[in-house]
């Protein structure tokens, strides 16, 4: 695909010639590839780095199969995905069945009665081309009171372990953006994962996130992040360089490394990417190339994670 071409499909159009380091799929790279980490307490290995489904959002379908192809090659083998983002499973399915023997599928429900949960596992399965996921997530758990709805009579719960019974599911997780509510569904199940916002301006500046992880750690569960290459939250009237981004994520391409680097300093299994392409590649970069954060650069990013107003705070 020419370099044009790459960039008009990502939908940001001129603004990305402003972007440093931005390349074409795979462009340049090394040729080692992504290393994988043990996801928890399962015998599954993950690339450090997951192919973020939503960054398929309003692309050609052209777009999602280069991307995924190349991802592939380069050693990326978790994809995520979920119904709440856009068309991207319609954009997966197609792209990621070449691959599907051989790599590992997450998805994930924002229902909460069972009814809605079994219909929209249904439903993504027919999407992504699939006839089982490896991982099945309850997304973006919000509050005690959505938790407990979804383990309650008739809840999305009854709906993911019958899909578990019927080989639709390997492995059960959950997905939030609260606190409380994390480590509220902790107690009442054992989760074989959590995919949670761990940065380093959220987990610093905010509280949010070591409290998840130490009792993910406690539980020996598979630990997945999300928003680690997040900065600070977009101010009213605020250009969205990225559209399936909802906040800002850093721009600076040494402190993305630094940032990158710091999640996967902690010991988790993987970093979901963010909804953009060229952030993503400069992540499959950062990858392959990983090293644990020096003490030199941690202290750098505590003193920007002070001034930052983060995505999530408790």
């Amino acid at each position: 695909m020419k370099r044009r071409i790459f960039l008009r499909n990502t939908g940001i159009g001129s603004l990305a010639l402003t972007l440093p380091s931005l390349k074409s799929p795979g462009e340049k790279l090394s040729d080692k590839p992504v290393p994988r980490r043990k996801l928890g307490r399962m015998d599954d290995h993950l690339s450090i780095l997951g192919f973020g489904g939503i960054m398929l959002n309003k692309n050609p379908q052209e777009f999602a199969n280069e991307n995924i192809a190349k991802a592939f090659d380069h050693g990326i083998n978790y994809y995520d995905v979920a119904p709440s983002y856009g068309d991207a499973q319609d954009r997966m399915g197609p792209a990621v069945k070449p691959y599907r023997d051989k790599c590992f599928l997450a998805c994930k429900t924002t229902k909460r009665d069972k009814a809605g949960a079994e219909g929209e596992l249904n439903n993504s399965l027919e999407k992504l081309i699939t006839d089982h996921f490896d991982l099945y997530q309850l997304h973006a758990l919000t509050t005690v009171n959505e938790v407990n709805r979804v383990f309650a009579k008739d809840g999305a719960m009854e709906a993911v372990l019958q899909a578990k019974r019927d080989g639709k599911i390997r492995h059960i997780g959950f997905s939030a953006h609260s606190v409380e509510a994390a480590l509220h569904a902790m107690e009442l199940f054992d989760f074989d994962t959590v995919l949670f916002p761990l940065n380093f301006v959220c987990w610093n500046t905010g509280n949010f996130g070591p409290q998840v992880f130490e009792k993910a750690k406690q539980r020996n569960m598979g630990i997945l992040a999300l928003k680690s290459m997040a900065l600070t939250k977009l101010k009213n009237g605020e250009e969205n360089v990225y559209p399936n981004c909802w906040y800002r994520p850093v721009m600076d391409d040494a402190i993305l490394n630094m940032a990158f680097r710091y999640t996967l300093s902690l010991d988790i299994t993987a970093a979901v990417s963010p909804g953009a392409a060229e952030l993503f590649w400069k992540g499959v970069e950062i990858a392959k190339n990983f090293t644990p954060l020096k003490n030199v650069e941690r202290e750098k990013l505590l003193a920007l994670a002070k001034d930052t107003e983060p995505v999530f705070k408790v």
